[in-house]
């Protein structure tokens, strides 16, 4: 774990005093072409937070992103669950991803983001295969796709099997006032060629997020989807053979990761 203590006083007096030792450990992981421009995707270390935090000023409002303590806390907290996209050529974040341990039961039952999101008692020592993402932001879907095929080996290998997402329905509101006599439900589960019709729902539901768990109101603060969120979970490839993968080198399980895209 990484005192988020000294990591807040580092980004208060400027990030280039941020210790030493943090600096440089990421993970490297495989260079990925989006157009002319490739990408670096590794885990996250106090170092890319200034680099996360413009990331998450272009992507959402005020009230929405996170802060430079908040990202801080949960590298902190869950370093091998923060996971970031970078431009090779500028160092720019174009996506990253933050995931905490969860249960079940426990993830299913949150009303609101800030409730999935609140660490839960007995949730980090839990060993339940299920994670809950906590933020995944991105400026380029090819850097999310980048990041997935970085982090499903290190999923098998650690024996995670499921992710739970939180999301936007952002053409809702346009819907909704087309058909102001139909509910809700009827657009978030309303599918078009086997697809949803929602943007944001059909984007996770090529990444293999597929099944809605559950229809909150007030659940963010996300006026094109009327504060509509729906929370939605999805398997990890190839994880029904965890009690294989646990036993193979991550080397090996990294040569995989077309194939777990592929297995979507």
């Amino acid at each position: 774990m990484l005192p988020v203590a000294e990591i807040e006083a580092a980004l208060k007096n400027g990030i280039a005093k941020i210790p030493d030792r943090y600096a440089g450990s990421n993970e490297v992981g495989a260079y990925c072409p989006t157009n002319d421009v490739e990408i670096n995707v590794r885990f996250l270390t106090p170092a890319d937070i200034p680099s996360v935090l413009e990331l998450e000023q272009r992507k959402w409002e005020d009230d929405q992103r996170a802060e430079a303590s908040m990202l801080a806390s949960r590298i902190a907290s869950f370093p091998a669950l923060s996971i970031g996209a970078f431009c090779t050529r500028t160092g720019t974040a174009l996506a990253s991803l933050f995931m905490k341990p969860t249960r079940h039961d426990s993830i299913r039952k949150c009303p609101t983001w800030a409730d999935c999101a609140r660490k839960q008692d007995g949730e980090e020592s839990a060993k339940t295969g299920v994670l809950f993402g906590i933020s995944l932001s991105s400026i380029d879907p090819k850097a999310v796709q980048a990041i997935f095929e970085f982090f499903w080996p290190h999923a098998l290998k650690a024996g995670w099997s499921d992710i739970y997402l939180g999301s936007p329905v952002p053409g809702l509101r346009h819907w909704a006032s087309q058909n102001p006599d139909l509910p809700v439900a009827q657009y978030v589960r309303g599918e078009r060629k086997g697809l949803p019709l929602d943007p944001q729902l059909r984007f996770y539901f090529k990444k293999g997020f597929r099944k809605i768990v559950a229809i909150n109101d007030n659940y963010f603060p996300h006026e094109p989807s009327l504060d509509v969120g729906v929370l939605i979970v999805g398997k990890v490839p190839l994880s029904g053979l965890s009690f294989i993968w646990k036993r193979v080198p991550l080397p090996w399980l990294q040569r995989m990761k077309k194939l777990c895209s592929v297995c979507l």
